[in-house]
């Protein structure tokens, strides 16, 4: 499977390209990510919950990341197992532009699949990576939004006065 695509993004490119190096970051964002730990010199190690068509797995895999350009590009090189559902591998070469918004992000994915998940037929496969994809983007878009401070007046009974501050926007806790 081969895909190309780009998204912008509404961060400058140095906020895009470390939120894609953050363990924490991808995990958030990655859909289906139970677990991403490691680093981009060691690589990361992952955990992925999903169902494509009648085929539930639950991969485990590493990703690395090579050809590290800081802001500019990487390459991300990764293979999961999912027992009996088969595999999944590949690679995304990934480049980051400066717009007068944010950031364009194009990107480059080969992939393969084997096992049952092979079985599905290619468009079912390919249907399943652009959502994948999108949702990906989606998620990083949400995670880098930045936080919009409220300047309303709270009214008399003291409602409105709830803000989201930007440590429970990173971390999810309040």
């Amino acid at each position: 499977m081969h895909m190309t695509d780009q998204k912008e993004i509404a961060a400058d490119p140095a906020t895009v390209y470390a939120a894609l190096l953050n363990p924490d970051v991808l995990k958030a964002c990655v859909p289906g990510a139970s677990e991403v730990a490691g680093d981009p010199d060691a690589g990361y190690s992952a955990t992925v919950t999903q169902k494509v068509g009648p085929v539930k797995a639950t991969f485990k895999g590493q990703v690395t990341m090579s050809d590290l350009v800081e802001n500019e590009k990487l390459t991300i090189t990764g293979e999961g197992k999912g027992g009996a559902a088969g595999f999944a591998k590949g690679g995304a070469q990934v480049s980051l532009a400066a717009t007068e918004t944010g950031t364009m992000l194009s990107y480059e994915v080969d992939a393969k699949v084997g096992g049952k998940l092979a079985q599905l037929g290619s468009r079912l496969i390919d249907g399943f990576a652009k959502k994948m994809a999108d949702q990906f983007f989606v998620n990083l878009q949400t995670h880098l939004a930045p936080v919009q401070e409220d300047t309303s007046e709270p009214d008399a009974g003291g409602e409105g006065d709830e803000k989201k501050g930007w440590f429970k926007k990173v971390t999810g806790r309040g």
